[in-house]
């Protein structure tokens, strides 16, 4: 079945499976597609973005639960903090699910990694469908879930085009500056990964 995702200023891609089989303005897209089912998001249409910190995130942090939260917070533990941690296959591979579900709420679709070496964190990472990208290095900046808080430039999945994986993302924001002035952490509203929507905000 075919899918429009179209965002507040008519912007739409035509999703296929996996895959993007058209873009351009929306009301062309319905005219040629009429049975098309038709999804309207607010905001902007981008490609996703790229968080460079997937080693940092995914291998050397740990993601609380919810239900940790009055014990550990919210946020992704590092150093001293995870040291404490008690952390065994099982529990790397939840704190991997949920800090690929935390990036994904954030339009990100690709994390770039050196060699993951945690076998749970990589199965785990391998069965969400988020892109997996090579690096070398570590990059500058601070690690964040949010790759516009990260002192780097913002890099973006491949440009949206025909023939092209569907990944991409929804930020409720008017336009590209206001996206990078306000950053991902809120603003996101859906993220699509190989044709399915993997976050939409509630």
């Amino acid at each position: 079945m075919l899918t429009i995702h179209a965002d507040s200023r008519g912007r739409a891609l035509v999703v296929e499976g996996a895959w993007i089989a058209a873009a351009g303005p929306l009301d062309e897209l319905v005219a040629d597609r009429p049975r098309a089912r038709v999804r309207q998001w607010p905001g902007i249409l981008t490609p996703g973005l790229i968080n460079l910190y997937g080693t940092e995130l995914l291998e050397e942090a740990y993601h609380p639960d919810p239900r940790e939260a009055d014990e550990l917070g919210t946020e992704p533990l590092f150093g001293d903090a995870l040291a404490k941690l008690t952390m065994d296959d099982a529990r790397w591979g939840a704190s991997a699910r949920r800090g690929v579900q935390r990036m994904l709420a954030h339009g990100t679709v690709t994390a770039a990694c050196e060699e993951m070496r945690n076998r749970a964190v990589r199965d785990a990472v391998r069965r969400t469908g988020i892109g997996v990208m090579g690096r070398i290095g570590r990059p500058a900046g601070v690690p964040s879930l949010d790759p516009y808080a990260c002192a780097q430039p913002v890099e973006f999945a491949r440009p949206r085009e025909r023939n092209s994986a569907a990944r991409f993302a929804f930020f409720d924001v008017p336009d590209e500056a206001a996206l990078a002035e306000r950053g991902a952490a809120g603003t996101c509203v859906a993220t699509i990964v190989e044709g399915r929507i993997v976050y939409r905000r509630r």
